[in-house]
């Protein structure tokens, strides 16, 4: 039920989160370009701009101007383990 209620931008950047933590977007890996992420996750290319932020907010991405988004190490997914 709470997959259907919420932001798009938020559901795509939890969607690439569990993606870099699971390895399938390593560490150094390029993001695809505003384009070419908005046609392969099928949302706008102004949606995209914000799972980017939201990414970088989350510590995640590293944006280079006129280079690309890269992943960067994620923190710990939980760092409450004795």
């Amino acid at each position: 039920m709470d997959d259907e209620i919420g932001y798009v931008y938020m559901q795509v950047a939890d969607t690439i989160e569990a993606e870099i933590r699971s390895g399938r977007l390593p560490v150094g890996a390029r993001l695809p370009n505003e384009r070419d992420m908005a046609r392969e996750r099928g949302i706008a290319p102004g949606t995209v701009r914000r799972v980017v932020r939201e990414l970088r907010d989350r510590g995640l991405v590293r944006t280079l101007p006129n280079k690309g988004t890269y992943v960067v190490t994620p923190p710990p997914a939980d760092t409450a383990s004795p």
